[in-house]
């Protein structure tokens, strides 16, 4: 876990390739922590929270599906809401759920979200809204409210995996 990933270069000047660089920067830093636990780790709730890095992953790869298949494009009639257990009130990955789905589903999703982005300019406008209220947001905000989601949940799994490996080497 001591591999440092690598930020995007320092002379990228363009707003909308820096924080295109910068979301696949966070995907790998969330890839990174989750990498090389098994099921039961990844599964594991360490945090007050009690969600799992399982669930967190499941959760971001919802996050991608959400933002940009259902407000930006317009599909499906229903908010996506796979990752959340109306029931327990919080994240959730069903038991026959196989960690390897979650991943492979993540990184489908993402390369999704990548060819979606590759194929409108940041300045379009959602087919939809998530917030009652308010205009749709542009790509180029559903991009940037992306990336801190990303960062955020990154610095989440850092803890959460530093706590798994310090349990696991006792």
């Amino acid at each position: 876990m001591a591999e440092q990933l690598t930020e995007p270069p320092q002379d990228v000047a363009d707003p909308g390739e820096l924080v295109i660089q910068y979301l696949d920067h966070y995907r790998d830093t969330v890839w990174h922590k989750v990498e090389g636990l098994t099921e039961a780790d990844l599964r594991r709730a360490v945090l007050p929270s009690g969600w799992s890095m399982l669930e967190l992953l499941h959760h971001l790869l919802y996050v991608e599906r959400r933002w940009l298949q259902w407000c930006f494009l317009g599909v499906g009639e229903e908010l996506p809401r796979g990752d959340w257990d109306l029931a327990a009130g919080r994240w959730a990955v069903p038991d026959d759920l196989a960690a390897e789905t979650v991943r492979a589903e993540f990184w489908q999703e993402a390369e999704r979200s990548r060819r979606l982005v590759a194929e409108h300019p940041l300045a379009t406008v959602a087919q939809r809204t998530r917030d009652e209220g308010l205009p749709p947001p542009t790509l180029a905000w559903i991009l940037f409210h992306l990336l801190q989601e990303y960062a955020r949940h990154a610095g989440h799994l850092d803890a959460t995996r530093e706590l798994i490996d310090d349990s696991n080497a006792r």
